[in-house]
């Protein structure tokens, strides 16, 4: 279980409540650009059933955990890729979108082959990346983030990870387009879903 003491420490941990590394690191890059005085720690608690129907649910669900079981302030990312073309699906169900193994590559795999006979035009989808925020005493805050883009027709890159390799973000110079995939870890950071909530939720951190 992560130190709450903090003795002999100038920063303040901050428990993320997640089992996924590369969740982890991804959101110490993001927390350390704009608040060097908090660090992030894993959370190595039980699991909460996530049994809600929305991002905000689900992020609250596995906030509240993690901030009951480490006695920190706990944050939560619920996040997915959301395709217009499939009504918002696969949405909260991005990770469970191949079956309830959690299987990434199976994931990608299926959601391209939906897709393999919709016209670039028609490809549109945004990642969503909801946060919540649980303070031990009973504060909870929700904030979120859009990334906007649309799905490419194969996978390019060997960065990040989940849907990464197959979301070609908007914004990017005409024929010069790359998946979040190919993006580096510092590129991804600023630009991303988490980050665009994390913008979000800085104001609120103060409560730390």
């Amino acid at each position: 279980m992560p130190n709450s003491s903090n003795s002999g420490s100038a920063a303040r941990q901050i428990v993320l409540a997640t089992h996924n590394p590369h969740k982890v690191e991804e959101f110490g890059s993001i927390v350390a650009a704009t608040r060097p005085d908090i660090e992030v720690v894993g959370y190595d608690g039980p699991e909460p059933i996530e049994d809600g129907v929305t991002f905000a649910e689900n992020a609250l669900i596995k906030a509240r955990a993690a901030a009951a079981h480490t006695g920190l302030p706990a944050l939560a990312d619920d996040s997915g890729i959301c395709v217009d073309v499939l009504g918002g699906s696969p949405g909260v169900f991005s990770a469970y979108w191949a079956g309830h193994r959690k299987d990434a590559v199976a994931n990608l795999d299926l959601l391209l082959d939906q897709l393999f006979d919709i016209a670039d035009p028609h490809r549109a989808a945004h990642f969503t990346s909801v946060i919540a925020l649980v303070v031990p005493d009973g504060a909870e805050h929700v904030v979120e983030g859009i990334w906007p883009g649309r799905l490419a027709v194969a996978r390019a890159g060997a960065g990040g990870f989940g849907y990464d390799p197959i979301f070609i973000p908007d914004g990017q110079e005409p024929g010069r387009e790359r998946t979040a995939g190919e993006f580096t870890a510092e590129e991804k950071a600023a630009q991303s879903h988490r980050a665009r909530a994390f913008a979000a939720l800085v104001p609120l951190l103060g409560e730390l």
